[in-house]
């Protein structure tokens, strides 16, 4: 997993990793998991004109990574307002915990093998927006995170049976990390902000309010525990009986329903050992399945990782948590 650090203003942060990519032989000007084609450059431009409304910070990082790497900029946007909106090959499995001893998000980043060597962990400290450690497949675009006010997120690729101009998965996922404090503010975002893809995205606040996202660009499904529950968790489809409908049965979803039940059944029937390391054998499949996955199939587990936001801690397992060891992140300070 590459490392990198974010700072200064939204445009000088773009521009310097862009220009360092390019200086190593490093052009972003294709797609490794999807071709570019007169329907996504279509598709990116009235998704732009959404951006320079409600997020118009990030399409100065995106110009700034095209300047830097001298690259076609709306090769870019046709990558990164593309992406989550048609196909995509990464599966994920998120949980969340709430008790009076302990407030836990955990996650699973289920993607391609053959394109590890492209996975990003982030520290953004850019102006006007908050400063948060964050994973990634895709470069601007973030799908976990803790932010410096103790609010965690992370996403569940969704298969889209539809889509529409507005902010993608990833996109969403940022834009609640550079800029809420808790998930009740970044839950509003979803009903002000125009949604482009199908996704689950899992909150966790410091104040222990936790909640599963289900959205797409006509619906918004808030997921809270059930009765007598302290747990929320999700996998790569809807659950909710309104999202139903969105399903799509012949997809191949990494085993999603299985991820689903085996973080549910777990949960619930183990409330008195929450804690750190039971997060931790959750996700490294020590109850069920979670990340066994065939690495000849070009699928694993890439990452898994762990916000503790009772003791303000960052755990991640660069690779799979069922064969590596989870090591704490310190590098940002949460408040």
């Amino acid at each position: 997993m590459y490392h990198a650090r974010f700072k200064g203003t939204h445009y000088e942060t773009g521009f310097k990793w862009g220009n360092k990519l390019l200086k190593y032989g490093v052009k972003l000007d294709f797609s490794p998991t999807f071709t570019l084609d007169d329907e996504k450059y279509e598709f990116a431009e009235l998704c732009r004109k959404e951006y320079a409304r409600h997020y118009p910070e990030v399409l100065e990082e995106i110009k700034g990574v095209a300047d830097g790497n001298e690259t076609d900029l709306k090769i870019l946007h046709a990558i990164l307002f593309s992406m989550y909106c048609f196909e995509l090959d990464n599966r994920c499995t998120c949980f969340a915990l709430s008790t009076d001893k302990e407030i836990i998000f955990g996650r699973n980043s289920d993607f391609l093998v053959s394109l590890e060597k492209y996975y990003m962990n982030c520290i953004y400290k850019l102006v006007g927006g908050y400063a948060f450690n964050g994973n990634t497949t895709a470069y601007v675009e973030m799908e976990d995170g803790v932010n410096e006010h103790g609010l965690a997120a992370g996403l569940t690729f969704v298969y889209p049976r539809l889509r529409k101009p507005g902010l993608n998965s990833g996109m969403l996922l940022r834009y609640i990390l550079e800029k809420c404090k808790t998930t009740k503010e970044a839950v509003e975002q979803f009903h002000l902000l125009p949604i482009a893809s199908a996704q689950t995205i899992t909150l966790a606040d410091k104040y222990g309010d936790i909640a599963v996202v289900e959205s797409n660009p006509e619906q918004v499904v808030v997921i809270k525990p059930e009765q007598r529950q302290q747990f929320v968790a999700t996998a790569n489809n809807f659950n909710s009986d309104k999202m139903q409908k969105y399903r799509n049965p012949t997809v191949d979803d990494w085993h999603s329903d299985e991820r689903y039940q085996t973080a549910c059944k777990t949960l619930k029937d183990n409330k008195n050992m929450y804690s750190i390391d039971f997060a931790q054998s959750l996700l490294a499949g020590k109850y069920g399945f979670m990340c066994q996955y065939d690495r000849k199939k070009n699928a694993d587990t890439v990452w898994s990782v762990i916000y503790d936001l009772k003791r303000k801690q960052v755990w991640r397992v660069e690779g799979n948590p069922s064969r590596k060891k989870f090591k704490e992140d310190a590098r940002l300070t949460i408040n």
